[in-house]
């Protein structure tokens, strides 16, 4: 197992648990620099080995280039004369080899050795002396707090006043001390690796500018980065106890807990070395605050235990502290509130809204600008984010952002589905899962990673799975075009990773799971296919699934309301169906115009509430025989047949997310009608907006998703059709699928 994280937060609470840590911590330094010392001592005794190997080696080659071979008689045979020239040729490889040898050895210090010596001079030592300001500096606060602690209540205020400044600056100074040295001990901890291993300096530097960041905002404002505790309340406070007839202060680390109203004592000072003594632990029964005047010592309060006798005085350590443990144990409002929301956050939430939001966002970016350079990388105008975002969130004004628009750039549009996504009350992976997919993600074994990751998208809620299929699906279309746009799967990882998965509090364990984020991130795009599309055995159980198959039997027994339909009430035929359909629209025209009363009354007579008839089915789960679509549609003399989506499978398919319809502000003036024979409606130019998705299958129809904005919309010739402009093209709009805005 690796060490501990060391979180700044503890730094405040100096607790046992989080000086054992730093123990550990300063153990593992001490080991590591052993180790680097006797590595360099080896070092140097191999160096000095090679030179020795590398003088007799020369010598040995001189000895080789030098020997004759002495012939008989007045002349040399081939052979002679090959072995006497091997002989010279092996003594020139040795030369060679022996000249590369050198030219190591004499880089060896300087890449290996000096290194090293730099290391233990400049970064362990740097640490322990950080460590002996630190131990000083704990038995200077220490010494100064017990003092200030024992003043007795009855001087002067004055003199109170600017003892409790001091020691405020003795306090204040420790705490920068001690932030410093965590710091620097993890610094020197992460610093190691690449001094060994050059390629992991990049990531070094990135956790490093973090961490230090992290320190910076706890320095300036540490009562925002305060831990989310286990214990309603814990710290040091001093009890009086009688020993051996004598009363006497005696520091104990304390915790609370809120529930079982327990608490408990841990005798420890941190001055004394840290060592630990025995815990022991009681019910509390009551708290009283001591009056002044009852008692020498100031911030004193009294506790009664349910399961031992008599009653326990405490000290905390100031008037504030004293107030902190009062709110605890009394049972009013807890101290700390976890709930940060914020106007942005009250905004942006999983609703109709948001994701008719997203869903614009993502068709503009994937019809726009889907092969622009570092998509979703490059972060656009803050202030053109915020603009863009609040117009898109707001009802009244959601209907006339046109992200076509110049003004709206692509990463204007990138940079706000990122900020969407983060200011969600909670983020999209929630809270409870984030721990889960992080310890998925350090798995071995890569198909287990997969594998319990997909369970665990399908045990988010509801609509945070199909906000986050909406999402990777699309991150996964972004992928496919890394060749143009330089985002793989890898760098959106790295993008999305902190948003889908971001923690409840910014600890230094949660920077160091950062790149497990990103894997989880990864994990999702590469395997989204599988991972949406099939329900996982393990994903909450049996009865988790029969609940998932009797929620879509109900659902496909039941036709849709208008806030539960779907983006798109239909599938796309294949080219045997629409040849069916073309050759039977003459019989079911009939039978259209004969049950026209029935199909309005059914749909709730709004223009907007009728669908596709093969879409729906009745509540006893036979299909619908009436016919919901305008007849003008099925004419076989009209412009167009039955418009579908190539994208979007069928409501009653199980794999598919049942997204909330966009709901647009109803027109006070109906537009159209739900029988054929009504005669078109004459409108002048107006502003509409889709209500469902179309695909045209005619030159002059126009093609469009849920949400869209038409501009110059008015009456055409053609029976049960508009005509309207959509980016600069004007073309044929079903009349049913629009609504008008005022």
């Amino acid at each position: 197992m690796g060490l501990p994280a060391l979180e700044f937060s503890d730094c405040y609470l100096d607790s046992p648990q989080f000086r054992e840590r730093l123990k550990s911590h300063e153990a593992e330094l001490d080991k590591t620099n052993k180790f680097i010392k006797e590595l360099i001592k080896d070092g140097k005794a191999l160096i000095l080995a090679l030179k020795s190997l590398s003088t007799a080696k020369r010598k040995f080659a001189d000895s080789l280039n030098d020997f004759k071979f002495q012939c008989i008689g007045d002349a040399e045979t081939d052979d002679e004369m090959c072995i006497a020239k091997s002989l010279q040729e092996f003594a020139t490889v040795l030369q060679n080899l022996e000249d590369e040898r050198t030219r190591m050895i004499e880089n060896a210090n300087d890449v290996l050795i000096l290194p090293l010596e730099r290391f233990r001079k400049e970064q362990i030592s740097a640490a322990k002396e950080a460590k002996k300001k630190y131990d000083k500096e704990t038995e200077k606060y220490c010494g100064v707090l017990e003092k200030h602690l024992s003043l007795s209540a009855k001087k002067k205020e004055a003199h109170l006043h600017e003892a409790d400044n001091q020691v405020d600056n003795v306090r204040q100074h420790f705490y920068e001390v001690s932030l410093e040295y965590v710091f620097k001990v993890q610094e020197v901890q992460e610093r190691k690796m690449f001094e060994f291993v050059e390629p992991t300096r990049n990531r070094f530097e990135s956790t490093r500018s973090e961490v230090e960041s992290l320190m910076r905002k706890m320095k300036e404002n540490p009562h925002e980065h305060k831990s989310i505790s286990q214990h309603t309340m814990e710290g040091y406070l001093f009890v009086l106890e009688k020993r051996s007839f004598v009363s006497t202060w005696v520091k104990y680390y304390c915790t609370y807990h809120r529930e079982p109203k327990r608490v408990t004592m841990v005798l420890f000072d941190p001055k004394s070395g840290g060592k630990m003594g025995e815990e022991e632990s009681f019910i509390l029964k009551s708290c009283i605050r001591r009056k002044t005047d009852s008692i020498e010592k100031r911030f004193c309060f009294d506790v009664e235990a349910m399961d031992r006798p008599g009653v326990i005085t405490m000290q905390a350590l100031s008037e504030e502290d004293r107030r902190l443990w009062m709110e605890a144990m009394d049972g009013r409002e807890p101290v700390y509130n976890l709930n940060k929301d914020s106007q942005a956050e009250g905004m942006a939430q999983l609703d109709v809204i948001g994701f008719n939001v997203m869903k614009k966002f993502i068709y503009a970016v994937e019809t726009r600008g889907i092969d622009e350079q570092g998509l979703y990388r490059i972060a656009g105008v803050n202030s053109k984010v915020q603009k863009l975002l609040s117009l898109a969130m707001d009802p009244k004004t959601c209907a006339d952002v046109e992200l076509d628009s110049p003004e709206w750039e692509i990463k204007t549009i990138t940079s706000a589905i990122k900020h969407y996504l983060r200011v969600l009350p909670a983020p999209l992976m929630t809270y409870q899962y984030q721990r889960s997919f992080i310890k998925a993600a350090k798995m071995d074994n890569p198909e287990a990673r997969v594998t319990e990751i997909h369970a665990l998208v399908h045990r988010l809620p509801e609509k945070n799975r199909q906000m986050l299929e909406l999402l990777v699906k699309h991150l996964a279309n972004v992928a496919s075009h890394h060749h143009q746009n330089l985002m793989t799967i890898a760098n959106l990882g790295v993008v999305f990773g902190p948003t889908l998965l971001r923690p409840q509090e910014e600890t230094v364990a949660a920077i160091m799971d950062i790149k497990f984020q990103n894997i989880v991130v990864e994990i999702l795009i590469e395997h989204h296919e599988r991972i949406f599309r099939d329900i996982p055995n393990s994903a909450g159980g049996p009865n988790n699934m029969q609940s998932n198959q009797s929620r879509r039997r109900s659902t496909e027994n039941k036709a849709p309301s208008c806030s539960e339909r779907p983006l798109t009430l239909f599938h796309t035929p294949t080219h045997s169906q629409k040849g069916e359909k073309r050759n039977s629209v003459a019989d079911v025209q009939n039978s259209t115009n004969c049950n026209s009363s029935s199909s309005s009354s059914s749909s709730g007579g709004g223009s907007h509430s009728q669908t596709p008839r093969h879409s729906l089915t009745s509540n006893d789960g036979e299909p619908d025989g009436r016919q919901t679509r305008p007849s003008s549609l099925l004419n076989p003399k009209s412009r167009g047949s039955i418009p579908t989506s190539a994208t979007t499978p069928s409501p009653t398919s199980p794999r598919s997310p049942s997204w909330p319809m966009f709901s647009a502000p109803s027109s006070p003036h109906p537009v159209s009608s739900a029988s054929s024979d009504s005669s078109p409606v004459s409108v002048s130019g107006r502003k509409a907006i889709a209500l469902y998705a179309c695909k045209a299958e005619h030159e002059s129809e126009l093609s469009f998703i849920a949400g869209t904005v038409f501009m110059n919309v008015h009456s055409s010739r053609e029976p049960g059709w508009l005509e309207g402009t959509l980016d600069g093209r004007t073309g044929l709009i079903p009349e049913n699928y629009v609504e008008f805005l005022q």
